[in-house]
């Protein structure tokens, strides 16, 4: 080689490391990363209508076509399922197709609680139905209900979405519901229950479909019942296990440890798979998972089994104890020193934000009736509440250095029309399912931008992964994003 080629592939070297370099100097800025963790909408249910996004108007006709349980188009949609008969808030005959839920005829704000909807693991599988999205009405227990959107524009995070960046094709990491939602957000990993016993398993026919209770051969004829449970027939937890602490639905056992869920209901037993917790914490960077309701979730389980509870699951916290998941994990179980450091609740946020002492990571989970879930809580009160944080973020002392993610944990029984990724480094055995909204706020986020990059939960995993330097988590989806594009440094 001659000295000149020498030099030139010197000088091209010399580029490209500085490039990289630079790269990582500019990440290096984001000291400080929050995830909120929203519940149960897809993409389209609030997000369809977003100029620039890939959305309603983008959907193929079979796309928005769903068809009945025989794979025939229905004429119309089912009606909107309430305690198995019609809804009269809503018509009867809806077109075959994406609807309103806050404009005429039906015209509910978003200030109004719909009814939940089915969002089971298996279910959810047969929905997207190879990535058609066309079963979604057909295999739902609130019928035409799973077809409804807004237009999110009336949301206060619909303007942060337009100031900062909304990524259109992100995915929730797993099929189903928040249970196991959240434990791809912090392990990207299935518990597992060797031990589950039978009747908790799920009911699959011979094309690995779940089972219905009732022969209903058509949607329009009345909604489903699915025998389907909270395992897997060979014994990963899918669906809504309870935590083997306190606080759960669980209560003590008599006469037992009242931190403890009493071991005679079957509580996931305590799982021992790294997460996203013991990875940061093996280099020594500062993290906290936050919960709205944490402390008065943890008195209340912590009472006798036969006293009626007035947070968990009910009241006007609405505590959901399958979404913190971080209690079914041995290493954060009652009495240790990482609960202690690492579980906390909403008024500990609050402080540490006031007094510029977050931690460099920090999760943060709305309490029920704040989350945005169907059944229990309404858009509004959510966005307002979630919005209001991420103002006070704004104004905090480490806003400077800081990125904030928003996004859900699942689809929440709503139909979304884009397919799912899938292939080599994408699918498996445990999703990715539907599209779900999330944005990207911070001062290094690029402004006003619909950021396209194909994304899924375990992408946050990768982001913090990345930023500090951890060992990465083997489930983490090789294909998925690492949410850089949404930055510019």
């Amino acid at each position: 080689m001659n000295l000149r080629r020498l030099l030139l592939l010197l000088f091209i070297v010399g580029i490209a490391s500085c490039a990289t370099r630079t790269g990582d100097d500019g990440l290096s800025k984001i000291e400080h990363i929050v995830v909120i963790y929203g519940e149960n909408r897809s993409f389209d249910n609030l997000y369809g209508l977003f100029p620039g996004a890939d959305g309603i108007a983008q959907a193929t006709a079979e796309q928005k076509t769903q068809v009945d349980r025989d794979g025939r188009p229905l004429p119309h949609l089912p009606p909107v399922w309430s305690r198995g008969k019609p809804d009269p808030a809503f018509p009867s005959a809806l077109p075959n197709g994406p609807f309103r839920i806050d404009a005429p005829p039906i015209d509910l704000p978003l200030t109004v609680r719909t009814r939940d909807l089915v969002h089971l693991f298996h279910v959810h599988k047969e929905q997207i139905a190879g990535g058609k999205n066309n079963r979604f009405a057909a295999l739902s227990d609130a019928g035409g209900l799973t077809m409804g959107y807004y237009d999110g524009s009336q949301m206060a995070m619909w303007k942060l979405a337009q100031e900062f960046v909304l990524a259109d094709h992100f995915f929730q990491a797993a099929y189903g519901g928040s249970f196991i939602n959240h434990q791809w957000l912090v392990c990207a990993c299935t518990p597992y229950d060797p031990a589950a016993p039978q009747q908790m398993r799920t009911q699959l026919d011979e094309r690995g479909n779940v089972k219905w209770r009732d022969n209903i051969p058509s949607a329009l004829a009345g909604p489903l019942w699915f025998l389907e449970g909270i395992y897997t027939p060979d014994g990963y937890a899918v669906n809504s296990a309870q935590p083997p602490y306190q606080p759960g639905a669980i209560g003590p056992a008599p006469g037992g440890d009242k931190r403890y869920a009493d071991p005679r209901y079957h509580p996931l037993p305590p799982q021992t798979a790294k997460t996203i917790g013991d990875t940061l914490s093996a280099k020594g960077i500062s993290w906290a998972w936050y919960a709205g309701g944490w402390k008065a979730a943890i008195a209340d389980g912590e009472r006798d089994a036969k006293e009626k509870r007035s947070v968990i699951y009910t009241g006007e916290i609405a505590f959901q104890p399958h979404h913190q998941p971080f209690n079914y994990f041995e290493r954060f179980a009652p009495g240790t020193r990482d609960r202690e450091q690492h579980l906390k609740d909403l008024d500990d946020l609050l402080k540490d934000l006031d007094n510029g002492t977050l931690p460099q990571v920090a999760f943060y989970k709305p309490a029920g009736r704040l989350n945005q879930h169907p059944g229990y809580a309404d858009v509004a009160a959510g966005d307002v509440h979630i919005h209001a944080l991420v103002e006070r973020l704004r104004k905090s002392p480490q806003w400077s250095k800081m990125a904030v993610i928003v996004t859900y944990d699942e689809n929440g029984g709503f139909w979304d029309h884009v397919p799912p990724p899938s292939g080599p480094g994408w699918s498996d055995r445990w999703g990715p399912g539907s599209r779900i909204p999330a944005i990207i706020i911070s001062p290094y986020a690029k402004r006003g931008h619909v950021d396209k990059t194909p994304y899924d939960t375990t992408s946050v995993i990768k982001f913090i992964t990345k930023r500090f330097a951890l060992e990465p988590l083997p489930g983490v989806r090789a294909n998925a994003g690492d949410l850089t594009n949404a930055f510019q440094f």
